[in-house]
């Protein structure tokens, strides 16, 4: 369920039009050539979540906005955009259902030549249907 969850993020967010306005990429990894802003999938890890009635995982998710901005304050609005949409990520997937979804912790870190990193990671608990 992990790689279908990724799979299926992607597409959401992608397909999100305020994101698609504001980013040149929403991947599973770090792109080879886009420029700035992009997001993508940094890492994921499962662990078993499964009950009595069925299969489940518990899939840990790591996203990583690539901006820039001299200010810490940068990326707050698109940061916002994108959590918002993963909190409406909907239930019903193509051979799971989204149990829950929780923000699990943030990092932010200036790079240089006024770049940004923004590392995003959530918790998703899965049913397999």
């Amino acid at each position: 369920m992990e790689i279908p969850l990724r799979a299926a993020l992607v597409a959401w967010l992608a397909a999100d039009p305020v994101l698609g306005n504001q980013l040149n990429a929403v991947v599973e990894e770090a792109p080879s050539r886009s420029s700035l802003p992009w997001l993508a999938i940094a890492a994921t890890a499962s662990a078993d979540w499964s009950s009595k009635s069925g299969p489940g995982r518990e899939v840990r998710l790591a996203l990583e906005l690539h901006c820039r901005g001299d200010r810490p304050d940068a990326a707050a609005g698109l940061v916002a955009a994108i959590e918002q949409r993963i909190a409406a990520l909907p239930a019903a997937q193509d051979g799971f259902t989204v149990v829950t979804v929780q923000f699990l912790r943030a990092r932010a870190e200036q790079r240089g030549e006024s770049r940004r990193a923004v590392l995003l990671e959530y918790r998703f608990r899965l049913l397999a249907d």
